[in-house]
């Protein structure tokens, strides 16, 4: 049977809740480095999306009002990005869940023989990680993430290229996300958008340009059958 469609997921509030241990980690960085960490759990759950470092850079500008153009701030922040990335790894599936209902769209994709990969602004390797300690790495054919390439989302190219690696055509080419960076990542590559509700970000729903909303996976393929 040969390949019918590609489907490409971002990871973050799509594939995976994971906002309970990436805040936590956010706080354990901004409390270890003297500042406050964030009253507001949504604050920090909009920023997911964006990677750790605009994560950072934003909850030090909003706690201290830091400026990082300064060299001396800028050590700072990539010294809390480390100690981020290092907590977080270590503490990557304590409260995180699977999105309802994506073991059994996936089953379906797989069983439908549809290409999948993942796009993600999460680093590579722990993405990867968390893949493989969820139980779901096996039905991706590639992921990347935002250091696998010199670009990430959302330029085209972070999706345009997984497609190509992974011998798909744009064509038939689906993304799957939760913000508006995975929804201009999509607009992009100039391929069909299906926005999650509840995302991480802080736009409305009407803010972001979709092609399709859901509510979880459950009953998905019903809007993905009409791309086969």
């Amino acid at each position: 049977m040969t390949q019918k469609l590609t489907i490409l997921f971002d990871l973050d509030g799509t594939l995976v809740d994971t906002a309970p241990d990436l805040i936590n980690a956010h706080n354990h960085v901004m409390k270890k480095f003297g500042y406050e960490p964030s009253k507001s759990d949504h604050e920090v759950k909009s920023l997911i999306g964006k990677g750790a470092s605009t994560m950072i850079s934003r909850s030090l500008w909003n706690s201290a009002k830091i400026d990082l153009k300064k060299i001396k701030e800028q050590k700072v922040k990539d010294k809390m990005v480390e100690e981020f990335v290092n907590f977080y790894g270590k503490n990557i599936l304590v409260k995180s869940r699977l999105i309802n209902g994506v073991n059994e769209f996936l089953i379906w994709c797989k069983d439908n023989n549809i290409s999948m990969g993942v796009c993600t602004n999460k680093q590579e390797h722990l993405a990867i990680d968390l893949l493989k300690k969820i139980g779901i790495n096996n039905y991706f054919e590639y992921v990347a993430g935002c250091n696998t390439f010199d670009y990430c989302k959302p330029d085209a190219r972070h999706l345009t290229k997984v497609i190509e690696i992974m011998g798909g055509d744009i064509r038939k080419t689906i993304m799957i996300g939760d913000s508006e960076v995975d929804s201009l990542s999509a607009q992009n590559a100039a391929v069909p958008f299906v926005l999650l509700e509840e995302g991480y970000t802080d736009k409305k729903i009407d803010q972001i340009k979709h092609n399709h909303l859901i509510k979880n996976y459950i009953g998905l393929e019903k809007i993905i059958k009409k791309y086969l």
